[in-house]
């Protein structure tokens, strides 16, 4: 028997492959497997929910307290050319008038 993975939704362990595509039969979840696998890595989504690359630019959607710094980054500040990295704050970018910066993700959104 195949060694078959488990559902992405449930966890189920009795999914099966139908017409190249898995079903779970415990949920109703239906996915294909080769989409799963371009996934792959590091995944960051903004406050709405849309996946970032390296590179897109993002508007930041709360004023954002700086430590050190004598005023807040607004809302509605856009950044260029964001980098996506591991950790609590995943974006590094350069913000005009401020630096390097490290963001976290549910304080932006896609521009």
């Amino acid at each position: 028997m195949e060694n078959l993975p488990p559902c992405p939704a449930c966890n189920s362990p009795y999914a099966y492959e139908v017409d190249h595509q898995m079903v779970c039969p415990e949920c109703g979840f239906v996915w294909t497997p080769e989409k799963d696998k371009t996934e792959e890595g590091l995944i960051v989504k903004d406050a709405n929910g849309n996946i970032l690359a390296d590179g897109d630019a993002v508007v930041i959607i709360k004023d954002l307290p700086v430590k050190g710094a004598p005023k807040p980054i607004k809302s509605g500040t856009k950044v260029k050319n964001i980098r996506l990295v591991e950790g609590d704050h995943n974006i590094d970018c350069k913000i005009d008038g401020f630096g390097f910066m490290a963001l976290k993700s549910e304080f932006v959104r896609k521009a």
